[in-house]
């Protein structure tokens, strides 16, 4: 049984066609937000700029803005019809308009050798959104009923497919797990259901979870040679050969793997970076800092800074700096814990800045020490590292880089993230590091100092490594007890 070749044209046709639509609905957002800037800037803004300016200054000036308003949306997801969800791909635009607006009101400032006229940019920002909402949600709508949700068969093993699951539910508008099937049924009758299924349109996908690498294998061969879509759930090793180098040495391909995970070039110009950075915002975010330090010490009393012993790179200790955000007694019985949704020991105060992220400004001291760096690795507790690693003895691999004050699992995960998942993520960084890597992840987190998912504590129905591992050894213990 196999699927004909018209099937197979029909589907990469659809395919091409769904991205067109996707670029098409996105160039005309974009267009409506340059048309608004077009107008205010023949109207209102080259007359401040200068007396008189050809028409190919203005072309050039409209070209400038659409450009830096282009890759600003790329890059937070502004572009991501069907991808992200509603409300994020409308943050992420509205966030790429006002960085866009804020970038080219310099820009006006200079050429007018002073501060420009604030209030047409504000009217011209408040347009903007306005058409970004509405637009936005229309366009959704009519990308997800041309294009519903992708129909995906689960093939699992031995372990718990509820997490799967309850994952892939938190998106059904892009994808919906009809059908699940056991690795263990063999080759031949999971390759069959395959095309069984994918022939009869109740799936048009293949989802393998977490089965070993030889069964696996003969699965993504399969439906490769018979135009079938596969996701992967990867395992570590995946991640560590994303970042793999292509050696053509030989006749045939070879990857290559490093002992190492940073040159000595690419260590220098980040911790340059590390230091102009963390001086400009020591500058900037002073008087917030100040502000803060004064509403911690007349809540309570308490300490202003909270000082904790935590692992950066080689597993080498120092002590992180934070303001403080919870009671002086959250931990007065000495047992270390992650902070849950609606946690009893955050203060009001804490809770402001733990949502802003302010907390962690005094972070930029430890930086310009080199205990950390700005993108990297979120710094564990010695004591937690060391249960992680009985869990999971490829932890460790996470600090062959420095700690940062945010990273990738920071932007592309959320603050309960499992602890595996998030170790994924931190390989994908460090398996694939560039300066522009971290240029990019610094004006992402930008974005997500705004964005709630990201702050969000730990649910008390959420099973991390730890709780996992406690239930598993209190049940071998219940085990030999019964013995």
């Amino acid at each position: 049984m196999s699927m004909n070749t018209s099937e197979k044209r029909k589907r990469q046709k659809r395919e091409s066609f769904k991205r067109l639509i996707n670029l098409g609905l996105t160039a005309i957002c974009i267009g409506l937000e340059v048309g608004v800037f077009a107008y205010c800037w023949l109207n209102h803004f080259r007359y401040s700029v200068v007396r008189m300016i050809w028409f190919k200054g203005s072309v050039v000036e409209v070209s400038i803005y659409g450009v830096v308003l282009l890759l600003l949306s790329a890059m937070y997801g502004g572009m991501r019809l069907g991808y992200l969800r509603n409300a994020e791909i409308i943050f992420s635009q509205i966030f790429a308009t006002l960085i866009s607006n804020v970038f080219i009101y310099g820009e006006l400032s200079v050429m007018a050798a002073q501060p420009f006229v604030p209030h047409i940019f504000l009217f011209m920002t408040a347009m903007q959104t306005i058409i970004v909402i509405v637009y936005i949600n229309v366009a959704n709508r009519i990308y997800r009923h041309i294009f519903p949700p992708r129909k995906l068969l689960l093939v699992h093993g031995d372990r718990s497919i509820d997490r799967t699951c309850a994952k892939f539910e938190t998106r059904k508008d892009k994808y919906v797990i009809t059908r699940t099937i056991h690795v263990g049924e063999g080759f031949e009758k999971v390759s069959n259901s395959i095309l069984e299924l994918c022939e009869v349109e109740e799936c048009n996908a293949v989802l393998l979870g977490d089965i070993s690498v030889e069964e696996r294998t003969p699965l993504i061969k399969f439906c490769y040679g018979h135009s079938i879509r596969v996701y992967l759930l990867p395992k570590i090793t995946d991640v560590i050969l994303m970042g793999a180098e292509e050696l053509h040495v030989f006749d045939s391909p070879m990857l290559l793997t490093r002992e190492y995970s940073l040159s000595v070039e690419q260590r220098f110009m980040k911790r340059v970076i590390d230091i102009i950075c963390a001086l400009i915002l020591l500058m900037i975010a002073f008087p917030f800092m100040l502000i803060t330090a004064v509403l911690i010490k007349l809540y309570d009393g308490g300490p202003i800074l909270y000082k904790q012993i935590r692992c950066t790179q080689d597993q080498r200790q120092f002590n992180i700096l934070k303001f403080r955000s919870m009671r002086t007694d959250a931990e007065k019985d000495g047992v270390a814990r992650l902070a849950s949704k609606n946690d009893n020991r955050i203060t009001p105060i804490g809770k402001f800045i733990r949502k802003c992220r302010i907390d962690e400004l005094p972070q930029l001291i430890n930086i310009l020490r080199g205990d950390m760096s700005f993108i990297g690795p979120r710094p564990e507790r010695p004591e937690i590292i060391e249960q992680y690693l009985e869990v999971m003895p490829e932890f460790a691999y996470r600090m062959k880089v420095k700690a940062g004050l945010a990273g990738f699992a920071q932007v592309y995960g959320k603050y309960n993230t499992s602890p595996y998942d998030k170790l994924k993520l931190d390989l994908t960084y460090i398996e694939n590091y560039s300066v522009w890597l971290d240029i990019k992840l610094m004006l992402l987190t930008l974005k997500i100092l705004f964005w709630p998912d990201s702050t969000e504590g730990i649910d008390d129905e959420q099973i991390t490594a730890l709780r996992e591992e406690k239930r598993k050894k209190m049940e071998a213990q219940g085990r030999k007890d019964e013995e």
